[in-house]
């Protein structure tokens, strides 16, 4: 039976020691913040984990304790990153024999060489064919190497196999959305947007949650404006434009950027990544202090929906 995936399902971090090792008691510590400020699911081992980077043994052992370390909310992970269809089988299914919730499947290792045509659908049912027939699936328009979108064609003969609970949209288009979600109507696959500055608008127009990067910041205000904005609508206009601003600083160096918030936080104390190895203080400038203005602006709209 398929597993439901949706709502807030943060893409995770991976915090590292200073000797460049998985910090685990880091994810641990992350794990309780993520549940803590309102996920409804944590989504392991994907692009925010830095999964590229990681050796096939540590996306697993990661998938395994985040899975462990979660239980109260559904844990997916994705992790294959290779090129070859027989090298991508035997990462889904190491990771697959770990227990996850559900597995994701990057569109973009489906046409790996962009050749086009039915080479997406090829692939896919080869791959369907030997991965367990009971294991909940998903989608992810993974941004690397390459964006590659699905077309409706694709989308419905996903959404009619009835194997994919979750499609993290990437579209980045709130027509898009639309249009997704009018084809996956009454089918088990949940569209859900990833993009901040249409998050508002997505979930009021079908998107079952939010699953983009700043869920490494504020959570809990994606949680609330997707189930409470009805409530008072008037801020949720204002919330959704400051989350929308926020997330321009994504390309400040993230996922170190959100690292280095978690150092604040004490969530760990190590702010090290193998995507990012330079200095974004040096190079991003007055960098904390736009990170002191987003941390004002969360705890700001963090004490307007406290007051009610």
């Amino acid at each position: 039976m398929l597993k439901k995936i949706e709502g807030i399902v943060p893409v995770m971090i991976t915090p590292f020691t200073e000797g460049g090792k998985i910090d685990y008691p880091g994810v641990a510590r992350l794990v309780e913040w993520y549940i803590a400020n309102g996920s409804d699911a944590l989504f392991a081992v994907c692009q925010s984990s830095e999964m590229q980077f990681l050796s096939l043994e540590e996306r697993v052992e990661l998938a395994a304790f985040v899975k462990t370390a979660a239980g109260r909310v559904p844990v997916i992970a994705s992790g294959h990153v290779s090129e070859s269809l027989e090298d991508q089988l035997a990462e889904l299914s190491a990771i697959a024999a770990t227990g996850v919730d559900g597995m994701v499947l990057v569109t973009n290792r489906l046409d790996a060489k962009k050749e086009g045509g039915t080479k997406f659908i090829d692939d896919l049912n080869w791959l369907l064919e030997r991965l367990p027939k009971d294991l909940t699936l998903g989608l992810y328009e993974c941004p690397a190497p390459y964006r590659r979108l699905l077309s409706d064609d694709e989308l419905s003969f996903c959404a009619r196999s009835g194997r994919f609970a979750i499609l993290k949209d990437v579209s980045c288009d709130l027509e898009t959305v639309k249009r997704r979600v009018a084809l996956t109507k009454d089918t088990p696959l949940a569209i859900v947007n990833a993009n901040a500055a249409i998050a508002y608008d997505a979930m009021k127009a079908g998107s079952r949650g939010f699953t983009g990067v700043f869920t490494n910041f504020h959570p809990d205000l994606y949680k609330w404006m997707l189930t409470k904005s009805a409530s008072n609508p008037a801020l949720a206009d204002e919330l959704s434009v400051y989350l929308a601003l926020s997330a321009m600083a994504e390309p400040m160096g993230y996922p170190k950027l959100a690292k280095l918030y978690h150092q604040r936080l004490g969530t760990f104390s190590c702010a090290d990544s193998r995507v990012v190895n330079f200095d974004i203080r040096e190079r991003f400038w007055a960098l904390d202090a736009l990170m002191d203005k987003i941390i004002e602006g969360t705890d700001h709209f963090r004490r307007r929906i406290a007051a009610g």
